[in-house]
């Protein structure tokens, strides 16, 4: 009989693998493909071994259907399912850190790349939590933790059921709220971030819902110069998250 596995609880890659096992997340398994680069394996051993994680050696054809479609490099984790954070523990986290509250909100991204992406930039901006939608939109699944590099272990993530009211909460809270717009007629580059702020970013094909865009305070656009009007989901997210870091290293 075929073992099956859940896709959300895998965690697929050297980077990602050893993260999870840094960051302290409950790993239940560990799977190295034999023949692995010992240099590449042997300090995920050392880590699985100080947490008391059992480690695994089997054939690499079993790494690959148990991470159907994933770079796995020969290396495969099983962790708890994942804990997604409260919209609160952001904001916490925030207070905690004793800085500015500085948010994405993703509505509908279907690709779990530019999850991943996205994730893996806001660690290295500082965002203090992304959040993300139940439905219509994809979760934290293994491609998504591989991609983002490991980012998804310190990054905390929301899964709200409804972006609508969470955007009233956050406004209860006095975080403005930025959607991104082609048809915005404020340009990004000359707007203050410096302020209590969530970047709303929209589905890569239709862009932001029409009540999520109601409920911004206020549009902003990249400009564009080429032939194109838009750009890939994670990289206009990364331009937008770098000149909020821009303007709250120069305040």
């Amino acid at each position: 009989m075929t073992e099956r596995y859940n896709q959300e609880e895998m965690i697929a890659g050297k980077h990602p693998v050893m993260e999870a096992l840094r960051s302290g997340r409950d790993i239940n398994k560990i799977w190295i493909a034999e023949g692995a680069q010992k240099s590449l394996t042997q300090p995920i051993v050392a880590e699985a071994k100080q947490h008391g994680v059992i480690v695994q050696f089997v054939d690499k054809r079993k790494l690959d259907t148990m991470v159907e479609g994933v770079q796995h490099q020969g290396v495969v984790a099983q962790a708890a399912a994942f804990a997604y954070a409260e919209v609160e523990d952001l904001l916490a986290k925030a207070r905690e850190l004793n800085e500015t509250p500085f948010l994405l909100i993703l509505d509908e991204i279907e690709d779990p790349h530019n999850l991943g992406s996205i994730l893996r930039t806001a660690e290295c901006t500082g965002v203090h939590g992304v959040i993300i939608p139940k439905r219509r939109s994809v979760g934290l699944t293994a491609t998504v933790l591989k991609t983002s590099a490991g980012a998804a272990e310190h990054v905390p993530v929301a899964r709200v059921t409804n972006l609508a009211q969470t955007i009233d909460r956050l406004k209860e809270e006095g975080v403005w709220v930025a959607g991104t717009d082609v048809s915005a007629p404020q340009d990004v580059y000359k707007t203050k971030f410096d302020l209590p702020l969530a970047i709303v970013i929209g589905n890569e094909g239709k862009g932001m819902g029409r009540l999520i865009k109601e409920k911004c305070d206020f549009l902003v656009k990249l400009p564009m110069h080429g032939r194109l009007n838009s750009l890939n989901a994670s990289v206009a997210a990364g331009v937008l998250m770098y000149e909020v870091v821009r303007q709250r290293r120069s305040v």
